[in-house]
């Protein structure tokens, strides 16, 4: 828990520790590829880095800083369902959708080349 990074994808800011899993709603740059199981990935969008006590804050990203990890799987989020309705017009409208999500776990945290260890 003291050592983490703040990176940028999909529009959101997450917050990411070595060994956990995330998901990420927007995973632009895999998207024509295909999401592959284990398939590799690296951020570098990188906001922040904190280990132990220190703290790098990046201008927007930091320079050199990289978050390496491996795609678990594609899987869809929960259902949203979007109801209209206009009383006394008889109009009523149902609809939804899932959004396509990306699990992927976080396997490094590297700055300027070097890992970062817990």
């Amino acid at each position: 828990m003291s050592t983490y990074a703040i990176i940028e994808t999909g529009g959101h800011q997450l917050r990411v520790e070595p060994g956990r899993f995330y998901n990420i709603r927007h995973l632009a740059s895999l998207t024509s590829n295909g999401l592959d199981q284990n398939t590799k990935i690296l951020i570098y969008r990188v906001l922040m880095i904190r280990r132990k006590s220190d703290i790098d804050i990046g201008r927007p990203w930091l320079k050199g800083a990289v978050v390496k990890g491996r795609i678990l799987h594609p899987q869809l989020e929960k259902k949203i369902t979007i109801y209209k309705m206009i009383s006394k017009k008889k109009m009523r409208r149902k609809s939804g959708h899932r959004q396509k999500l990306t699990r992927f776990v976080v396997d490094s945290i590297f700055s300027n080349g070097e890992e970062i260890y817990e």
